[in-house]
């Protein structure tokens, strides 16, 4: 393998002893160990890596020196909702269930998973959609609803004889 000499294989291990992300420290030692003539699944082993990672590892020092060594951002899977949304869903679920539309008198889960689909065209399973609530600050834990026509003052008279 050619190896650039953005540093010296001395230089790399030195730096690779400083490094604090072990996956990148790895790198270093598998690039300077290119550096000192051994072949890739030498390399490798040395390393415990896989030799096609060892070529990427060197063809990426190769490009940019050790800065490509590391891990780039923007890795994983992306938000559900944008913040503008989840500010939209927010102020939704805080006005609470729309007499028309929802037919109910308290929001569950399966009435968000349901918003989600018709007004932000989003389809989540139910577990992904308790995972958003609790991310924007939702609770699962809440008092059990009051039913819009319920009266006050006949529910206390069944108390009373009951």
């Amino acid at each position: 393998m050619q190896v650039r000499p953005h540093h010296s294989a001395e230089e790399l291990k030195r730096l690779a002893r400083k490094e604090l992300s072990g996956r990148v420290a790895v790198r270093m030692l598998a690039v300077a160990a290119a550096m000192e003539h051994k072949s890739a699944p030498q390399a490798a082993r040395d390393s415990g890596a896989a030799r096609r990672s060892v070529q990427g590892w060197v063809r990426r020092y190769n490009a940019g020196g050790i800065e490509e060594l590391r891990d780039k951002g923007g890795r994983g899977r992306k938000p559900l909702l944008t913040p503008e949304e989840r500010q939209r869903l927010k102020a939704r679920l805080d006005g609470g269930p729309l007499e028309n539309d929802d037919g109910v008198c308290a929001l569950r889960g399966l009435d968000v998973q349901r918003i989600l689909k018709e007004e932000f065209d989003k389809v989540r399973c139910l577990s992904a959609v308790y995972e958003l609530l609790h991310a924007i600050g939702y609770n699962d834990l809440m008092p059990r609803p009051q039913h819009r026509e319920a009266d006050p003052a006949a529910q206390e008279a069944f108390k009373k004889s009951a």
